[in-house]
């Protein structure tokens, strides 16, 4: 009994447990209550408040705020499926008819201006020029290479404005800063005598006009792209700053096996670095035969020889090479020379070098080399986008440009004749008794230049034929018995267009018009070249594509020829482009409808095809 109360006293008299509170919790904080629990106890207070004759109003109300409340949750979903339902493909959609609104507004030509704006955009996000090396490291040059060549004083000491007399005298267009000063004559130039007597015996007296800018400019260090038509003499251009570099080298201290290159010269087909060749090789053997200069040692690096016949030249130090891209990175992926002291890179028809599947090429020699170097790219068709993506890679770089790029050598009397599929075969023996011999005649298909040449024959017609199935051996003997007179016509596909010098050639005849206007320019520039005329016919009929027509109607007016009446019928839609197409330089169409550039994408798009079906590469 006494424990009992013992108990209930200590019960009582305990004092009550703390409350516990957050600090940042407010004093009048009230816990979730659900939407069901919040209407039952406001129907209990309407309840609790009116008359028995207000109930039934105050539930009326109820089913009313709940049915309200319902309505809004449906609405809410049915938001929330449509707004699944919602594609991004009916907001492509939306937004392509949006698109297709605002277009209708715009003119054809503000619609092509914007479709090439775009395409240019897209053509500049191309990664620079340059080793990946370099890429990689982020290393750039800001200035050019130095040298110790310097133009004669009284030369220097004319004003801007005297040079700039000089220029427009000569129609030169120059672009860059600290532009050296252009040089009238090769004796100011400082070339030495035996140079100078070499090229008077081949009857060169004075510089033409893309030698007169481009060479004291390349001398000087700078990196250049020369723009010149055909047969204007880019040749020398090129080789000789090249020889005076290895020449300067070799007098400092000699070269010893294992040693050199000093420079090297790319060029995009196997003939034209023969020829480019043997131009290094009989000027570097003037210069040693005065015996006042050493012997310069130049290497010929293409596909289709044996390295083993100038094993020679290989044993000694090395001062110049000459290549195809393909040969040079075997050979120098093998180590029979380095790129460690060169310093000096040409690209011979640039263009073609950079755009027709060499650019991965160009950037693996890149990579060979171990300091900065001077890069010089020539060319007589360089588009737009070309220049653009070459003055990017370029340090501090001159653009030299005689004339519009892609144009037409104006000594070249152009005739173009609507000749029927069929006809042509017999049509060009009537042509051929236009000029005497010897003549050139192009066709895109080698199967064509086949046929051609044994029809020649059998008419006998002394014929030759070169493509690029023959093998070194035919294509050498095609081209020399060629040039000694020993053929009178020469057979041959675009390989023999670009860059190939043949003398006297008095008449081009294109059997079938290329799809590139680029293509026709370097053909029937195979004839009047350094400052003599020619003749160049051209077949075309409805196999001929429009724009391609288009292009040449443009060239022809641009060149001052005349033009056909089936070309002059021929409607321009799209007002073609007067500054010549950025990528391919035709004056006929825009970059939109560029036949060039539609043909890249077919290439790019069938390379895709093919590794998708080899598994993708993996």
């Amino acid at each position: 009994m006494h424990s009992e109360l013992r108990t209930k006293r200590r019960r009582i008299g305990r004092s009550p447990s703390p409350t516990y509170k957050l600090d940042d919790e407010d004093d009048t904080y009230e816990p979730y209550v659900s939407v069901a629990q919040r209407r039952k106890e406001k129907l209990a207070k309407l309840t609790s408040w009116v008359a028995p004759s207000g109930k039934q109003k105050a539930k009326k109300e109820q089913e009313e705020l709940e049915e309200r409340e319902d309505e809004e949750k449906e609405e809410e979903r049915r938001r929330e499926r449509a707004r699944k339902e919602r594609t991004l493909l009916m907001e492509a959609q939306e937004v392509h008819s949006r698109k297709v609104a605002e277009d209708a507004k715009k003119t054809d030509q503000q619609r092509a201006e914007e479709a090439d704006a775009e395409i240019l955009e897209a053509i500049k996000s191309r990664r620079k020029l340059a080793s990946d090396l370099e890429l990689a490291k982020g290393i750039s040059y800001v200035e050019s290479l130095k040298t110790s060549w310097r133009a004669p004083r009284y030369i220097y000491e004319r004003s801007s404005e005297h040079h700039q007399k000089v220029r427009d005298k000569y129609h030169i267009i120059v672009e860059g800063e600290d532009i050296p000063p252009p040089i009238e004559h090769f004796v100011d130039m400082k070339i030495p005598e035996p140079l100078l007597q070499s090229l008077k015996a081949n009857r060169i007296v004075s510089p033409t006009p893309i030698q007169l800018q481009g060479i004291p400019a390349a001398f000087s260090g700078r990196d250049l792209i020369g723009i010149a038509f055909t047969g204007s003499g880019k040749t020398l251009c090129f080789c000789l700053p090249l020889i005076m570099m290895a020449l300067e080298e070799e007098i400092k201290l000699s070269f010893i096996r294992g040693e050199g290159p000093v420079g090297v010269i790319l060029c995009p087909s196997r003939e034209l670095a023969n020829q480019t060749y043997e131009n290094v090789l009989g000027w570097c053997s003037d210069l040693a035969k005065s015996g006042k200069y050493p012997q310069l040692n130049t290497l010929l690096c293409i596909g289709g020889i044996s390295m083993n016949e100038q094993s020679h030249i290989m044993s000694k130090g090395l001062h110049i090479v000459i290549a195809t891209p393909g040969r040079l990175i075997d050979m120098l992926e093998k180590r029979k020379f380095t790129f460690n002291n060169c310093k000096y890179l040409c690209m011979d028809e640039a263009d073609r070098m950079i755009d027709l599947g060499f650019e991965d090429d160009v950037r693996n020699i890149m990579s060979f080399f171990k300091g900065q170097r001077q890069t010089l790219l020539f060319s007589a068709t360089m588009p737009k986008k070309i220049q653009d993506f070459a003055q990017q890679s370029l340090i501090r770089p001159v653009l030299v440009n005689v004339g519009r790029a892609g144009a037409a050598n104006l000594d070249v009397l152009q005739v173009v004749e609507y000749v029927k599929q069929e006809a042509k075969m017999v049509y060009l023996l009537e042509c051929l008794q236009k000029t005497p011999p010897p003549v050139i005649i192009f066709s895109e298909n080698k199967n064509e230049v086949d046929d051609i040449q044994e029809y020649l024959l059998l008419k006998g017609v002394e014929a030759v034929a070169i493509h690029g199935s023959k093998t070194q051996e035919e294509r050498q003997y095609a081209i020399k018995s060629f040039k000694s007179g020993a053929k009178d016509v020469m057979v041959a596909s675009g390989v023999a267009s670009k860059g190939l010098d043949f003398n006297d050639i008095q008449h081009v005849i294109i059997f079938t018009m290329p799809k590139e206007i680029e293509d026709y320019v370097h053909q029937i520039g195979r004839t009047g070249r350094s400052g003599k005329t020619g003749i160049a016919t051209t077949f075309v009929n409805m196999n001929t594509p429009e724009p391609t027509l288009l292009d040449l109607k443009y060239l022809l007016i641009e060149a001052g020829q005349k033009v056909p009446p089936f070309l002059s019928s021929i409607d321009d839609i799209q007002g073609g482009s007067r500054l010549g197409c950025a990528v391919c330089g035709g004056l006929g169409h825009a970059i939109s409808s560029c036949p060039k550039r539609e043909d890249a994408q077919r290439r790019l798009m069938a390379s895709h095809r093919a590794n998708e079906e080899s598994g993708g590469g993996y």
